[in-house]
């Protein structure tokens, strides 16, 4: 009877796991719809940013890009890594730090590599390998707005002007779909040159004031619109990667239970036998007598 003890205190456990898990599914659904909606909103926004960007970008000077386009050789690189304050979310931080340690081991081998971290579990697992974490920001996510944004985006900015750092990239995770999110690197400074292609159609804008006063104002803009846009895409990742992990896990529970529910009805009916059989053994041993 001891085992079926154990086997019912296991059955109640998983269950009660069962009933946490099934619930931060529907927490983590309810939030992935509105983190969703945040990223769907901001996406045309940032795109169409990016595009006129691009088209005065193209027609400018080298030497008309501004301190933001500046190319040196890469010896100093600040990575900034943007993850989450919790985990239960699958691979989701993981893959972030798993893609700073790839580019650090290999891109950037031997290179002084700096860490501003967005989210505590980048944070924390860079810390313990050693890594130079210069800022961590754990708080975003209380109330992630562009206005909580741009000030860091900002002090980035300001440290590529005044050359601390020859390039800066953006690690986080681009929200595909509620179950899928892609780990990736983004080159954040120096401003890429735009990409010119056959395809590629310019369009002949009048500016007023002069075409570099746009620029200048444009690349700062959008450069904290990049980085705004890649924490919301974190963030809706996030949820998504939790929704799938716990819908999983429930799953798992619900197949565990079955096992263990059967588990303990055998046991139990071969108990039930064993004791009928004493019974009747001890019957015939008393007719016997």
């Amino acid at each position: 009877m001891a085992g079926l003890k154990e086997v019912r205190e296991r059955i109640t456990s998983i269950s009660s796991t069962k009933q946490i898990t099934s619930a931060m599914k529907m927490v983590s659904a309810a939030k992935l719809r509105r983190a969703q909606d945040a990223i769907t909103r901001m996406r045309p926004y940032a795109s169409k940013l990016q595009e006129i960007l691009a088209n005065l970008s193209a027609s400018l000077d080298s030497s008309e890009g501004g301190a933001y386009s500046i190319e040196r050789p890469i010896e100093k690189v600040l990575i900034v890594a943007v993850s989450s304050n919790r985990g239960l979310c699958g691979g989701f931080n993981s893959n972030v730090n798993k893609k700073v340690l790839s580019l650090a081991n290999g891109a950037y081998a031997g290179k002084q590599i700096d860490v501003l971290s967005i989210g505590k579990k980048s944070g924390e697992f860079l810390k313990r390998r050693n890594f130079n974490v210069i800022e961590r920001n754990d708080s975003v996510y209380d109330n992630l707005t562009f206005d909580v944004i741009s000030p860091i985006a900002q002090k980035i900015m300001d440290t590529f002007v005044e050359g601390k750092y020859d390039r800066v990239d953006v690690v986080y995770n681009q929200f595909k779909n509620a179950a899928t999110q892609l780990c990736v690197a983004e080159q954040f400074l120096p401003v890429a040159p735009p990409e010119v292609t056959e395809k590629t159609s310019s369009t002949d804008y009048i500016f007023e004031p002069a075409k570099a006063e746009i620029v200048a104002d444009l690349i700062p803009r959008s450069l904290k619109t990049q980085l705004y846009a890649a924490t919301l895409d974190s963030h809706a990742s996030e949820h998504g990667a939790r929704m799938t992990a716990m819908h999983k896990a429930t799953d798992n529970a619900s197949d565990i239970l079955k096992a263990l529910k059967l588990s303990y009805n055998k046991a139990r009916q071969a108990a039930i036998t064993n004791e009928i059989l004493e019974i009747v053994g001890g019957a015939a041993a008393l007719e016997e007598g």
